[in-house]
């Protein structure tokens, strides 16, 4: 795990050596892998190289449960993961085995064969989204952020991110996703617990679980409490399934048609969350932009 003093970090982590606090936690990451490899008695394997906001390690418990370590990185955005894989109690997400709130660490069970949902063909991976996603939508309070709440932050921060990020867009996207930020999120409906990141690369096989709870199975949740058009949106615009106005226009359709949802309101939280997310950690991300600038242009 160590390299000439430092750790060895898949290349999706990165980036958090460009800030203070990237460095802080990068610093002490030694440390708590080796307190919880003794506290669990885990026998780890190398870390997952596709992992982007936690260290992630394949790990073995000593009665051969196959299992993950993961050391979150402490963002807020996944701050309750642990509590939400509780809530769900591995009905439709991974089984959370322990948790380490000081340390932000997790051992979850580990999916077998582990196929991330995006190498199923389109239609067949939107069957599996239909399935899957009313089995999460759970009623749920605290320690839950609402989503109203969590909107309120986006639309305050948006103008400013806009222009520290140098206009990385057009006024008229961050205008129209403001109003239906604020719209949307004092009109909504029944709450239940929902997924800021359920993309199809966050969505993988586990077959060989016991019980009738696979194939399918969430992973990484960053969970908030809202209605349930919010639940589609990072598959609407997640390019793990194809990225272009057809291929999002098609998750969207079929979604919101087969689960039951408003399109509307799922078109118009998917502009407001994504753009919300398109400017992040000091860099801009076009293919997000690229969606908002579809849904906005179409119906």
């Amino acid at each position: 795990m160590l390299q000439d003093g430092r750790m060895d970090l898949p290349e999706g982590l990165d980036w958090v050596r460009a800030s203070p606090a990237g460095r802080a936690w990068l610093a002490t990451l030694p440390t708590w892998l080796a307190e919880c490899t003794e506290r669990w008695s885990l026998r780890l394997g190398p870390p997952f190289r596709y992992a982007y906001a936690s260290l992630a390690l394949p790990a073995d418990l000593p009665d051969g449960t196959a299992a993950v370590l993961k050391l979150q990185y402490p963002d807020e955005e996944s701050r309750h993961e642990a509590d939400a894989l509780a809530h769900w109690d591995g009905d439709g997400a991974i089984r959370l085995l322990a948790h380490d709130p000081e340390r932000r660490a997790l051992l979850v069970e580990r999916c077998q064969p582990g196929t991330p949902l995006h190498e199923l063909p389109v239609d067949r991976a939107l069957d599996a989204v239909t399935v899957l996603l009313p089995r999460l939508w759970r009623p749920a309070g605290a320690p839950f952020t609402p989503l109203a709440e969590e909107a309120a932050g986006w639309i305050d921060r948006m103008p400013r991110t806009w222009e520290r990020a140098g206009r990385p867009y057009e006024r008229r996207l961050l205008d129209a996703a403001l109003t239906l930020l604020t719209d949307l999120a004092s009109s909504q409906g029944e709450q239940v617990l929902v997924n800021q990141d359920l993309h199809a690369g966050n969505v993988l096989a586990a077959e060989a679980l016991p019980g009738d709870r696979g194939p399918w199975l969430a992973i990484d949740p960053k969970p908030l409490t809202g209605e349930r058009e919010f639940s589609i949106v990072p598959m609407v615009r997640g390019r793990e399934l194809g990225h272009s106005p057809a291929a999002v226009r098609h998750r969207l359709d079929r979604l919101s048609t087969e689960l039951g949802l408003d399109r509307e309101r799922a078109r118009g939280w998917t502009i407001g969350h994504t753009l919300a997310w398109s400017v992040a950690d000091g860099g801009v991300f076009p293919e997000k932009i690229d969606v908002v600038r579809w849904l906005l242009d179409s119906n």
